[in-house]
């Protein structure tokens, strides 16, 4: 089993990245074929 602190700043990274993305990247993730494309 996995420290449980690591698997929250995992969590948070991975959240950070795609919040990151979408304001850089500016495109919509609701669509799914685009957000497999990327």
């Amino acid at each position: 089993k996995k420290p449980r602190m690591l698997v929250a700043i995992a969590l948070a990274n991975k959240m950070a990245r795609t919040i990151w993305a979408m304001l850089t990247k500016e495109e919509d993730y609701r669509d799914p074929a685009r957000a497999a494309a990327a």
